[in-house]
């Protein structure tokens, strides 16, 4: 294995040669550090969001509004994982032309009676699905260790380039079954 000043690199996850800013629908999948159940529990097959579960879930639908010509897919919160499709459609550019690079820096954390925001959402203007994933992860871990000190993610994240219509409605229905299914889960233990 390659080593970078004496230290094992690990490979890149990430499709190589891709560029991750580029139109399309990405799976994503992000674990919670050691899988620890933080978000809540199914019951009944169905998820039961923990405080923790709910600022994840405000988190999530808040990336539209911190990230350019970005929406969202079906989504699922998890007890110790969360499953999410992101659509990045931005209109095509030519080669020179300058793009629009700012976003809202302030998160609603909706557990609160009295709002308060928090700037949380990060890299501004790098409209990438892994600067989307950080500062995403970076929103929630800010807020939700004043309810778990220990809270924590995995430090990676598992992405998957959804290509044809075909392969969208396998991962829409995966991610809307998943508590369902959550007895037959990888995750589950």
């Amino acid at each position: 294995m390659e080593k970078f000043r004496n230290k094992y690199r690990i490979p890149s996850s990430r499709l190589a040669g891709w560029d991750y800013n580029r139109p399309g629908f990405y799976f994503i999948t992000i674990c919670t550090k050691n899988r620890c159940h933080f978000f809540g529990e199914i019951i009944k097959e169905e998820m039961r969001l923990t405080e923790t579960g709910i600022i994840a879930n405000t988190c999530w639908v808040a990336i539209p509004g911190h990230f350019n010509h970005t929406t969202l897919g079906e989504f699922v919160i998890m007890p110790n994982h969360m499953h999410g499709i992101i659509i990045i459609d931005k209109p095509a550019i030519s080669a020179g032309t300058a793009v629009e690079t700012t976003h809202a820096v302030e998160t609603t954390h909706a557990l609160s009676l009295q709002s308060s925001t928090h700037p949380r959402f990060r890299n501004p203007g790098k409209n990438t699905i892994s600067s989307m994933v950080g500062s995403f992860k970076s929103a929630v871990t800010k807020l939700s260790r004043s309810i778990h000190p220990a809270f924590g993610w995995q430090t990676r994240f598992y992405d998957h380039i959804i290509r044809n219509k075909d392969s969208y409605y396998q991962v829409s229905n995966y991610i809307l079954n998943n508590p369902a299914n959550w007895n037959k889960d990888k995750f589950y233990r």
